[in-house]
């Protein structure tokens, strides 16, 4: 792999300083310390080169197909949710607008096509080892569903609606914590959990604004997984697993770390130093909203920034034109409420469970395999020899 200095990247691309960071920032070129003058970056070569070819519009079809993966054009058809006009809408509705009202639970309901849905608290396991983590908590819970669940097909909807509320509130009682029992709102039994009454209604609207958001990683391993007649416990179990990662929810984490750095060293410095290091600057853009993250204005509407993560907004303001994105929204909102660190994952988990049910509801209903192909970049195929 080839690295070029910032000046010959932006010589490359024509474009902005700040259009080369934004698109470090979103992964789309990969950076490290340059050797000689550790202030500075070296890009690769071979990212710059990709983007500027596809900037310059010479896309074949198999560039066409990879782009379509990342961020691209749609895959398949769904009637769930979709980024219109820099705005979430759910089934029609201005996801926004529901968080100013709704509960998860009324929204699973829409997503759902159910007329009702409640999550009652699955009664409370004894003499199993406590897991080391919420997460792996959620994980052992679903991965105990996964094993001996019916598979999907064949099933009714109101059957499959009733064991995926069962199924949510089994993944929420794993990864919030608590030992609520009973038929309770999540944003509740999560503000019980956590002893933070006063969050309430921030935890409310988070569980609305995550609950679903297009074909993203983790709902596109959930529904391929049902694609296959796997329980919806098996696809849940899918999508947590790919929610794990750190380019997906746990985003958070990483603004979370880059928010202790600030604390000890001050923000600008933080984030230098990050860049510094190669490392994707979390929790800030998002290709979807070129404008902005319309969720975490919602969020950010609703409480005063700590004092670090508007620090954080500004020291990366004067690198980029980067928005802060939903991730960086759950970080400062369990900074400002007091949660405990697993809180932005534990929320995130939860309220996109209800999406990833919706999702594998409606691939059960329309049937048929998933089964993308590859672009083969191997070796040379072999011939054996006839004779």
């Amino acid at each position: 792999m080839s690295w070029i200095t910032s000046e010959e990247a932006l010589a490359i691309l024509k474009v902005q300083p700040q259009t080369l960071y934004a698109n470090v920032s979103r992964g789309r070129i990969r950076t490290r310390p340059n050797p000689d003058d550790t202030r500075r970056s070296l890009y690769s070569g071979d990212d710059v080169q990709a983007l500027a070819r596809r900037n310059a519009g010479r896309r074949s079809v198999a560039a066409v197909a990879t782009h379509t993966i990342s961020f691209g054009e749609p895959v398949l058809s769904s009637g769930i949710s979709t980024i219109a006009d820099g705005r979430l809408w759910y089934r029609g509705e201005d996801a926004v607008a529901l968080a100013g009202h709704a509960s998860l639970e009324t929204v699973a309901a829409l997503l759902w096509q159910a007329e009702r849905v409640a999550f009652e608290a699955p009664p409370t396991a004894h003499g199993t080892p406590a897991p080391a983590t919420p997460l792996e908590a959620a994980l052992l819970a679903l991965s105990r569903r996964a094993s001996h669940d019916f598979p999907t097909g064949g099933r009714s909807p109101a059957m499959l609606c009733r064991e995926a509320a069962g199924l949510v509130s089994t993944l929420a009682t794993a990864i919030l914590g608590g030992t609520g029992t009973g038929v309770l709102p999540l944003h509740e039994r999560a503000a019980q959990a956590w002893k933070a009454p006063a969050a309430e209604d921030l935890i409310r609207r988070v569980l609305v604004l995550l609950a679903d958001h297009e074909l993203n990683a983790s709902t596109f391993a959930a529904r391929t997984a049902v694609s296959t007649g796997a329980p919806l416990a098996a696809g849940l179990l899918a999508g947590l697993a790919t929610l794990a990662g750190p380019l997906h929810g746990g985003a958070a984490l990483g603004m979370q770390s880059l928010a202790d750095t600030a604390r000890r060293i001050g923000a600008r410095r933080a984030v230098h130093d990050w860049l510094s290091r190669g490392h994707r600057l979390p929790a800030f853009g998002h290709p979807l909203y070129p404008e902005g993250d319309a969720r975490a204005r919602a969020l950010l509407a609703r409480f005063e920034l700590p004092a670090v993560f508007a620090e954080l907004r500004e020291a990366v303001a004067g690198l980029s034109d980067e928005e802060p994105n939903v991730d960086f929204a759950l970080a400062a909102l369990a900074d400002h409420c007091g949660l405990p660190a697993s809180a932005p994952f534990a929320l995130f988990a939860t309220a996109r469970s209800v999406g990833w049910i919706a999702h594998m509801l409606e691939q059960t209903r329309r049937g048929g395999l998933i089964r993308p192909r590859a672009q083969y970049d191997g070796p040379a195929l072999r011939t054996a020899a006839i004779g």
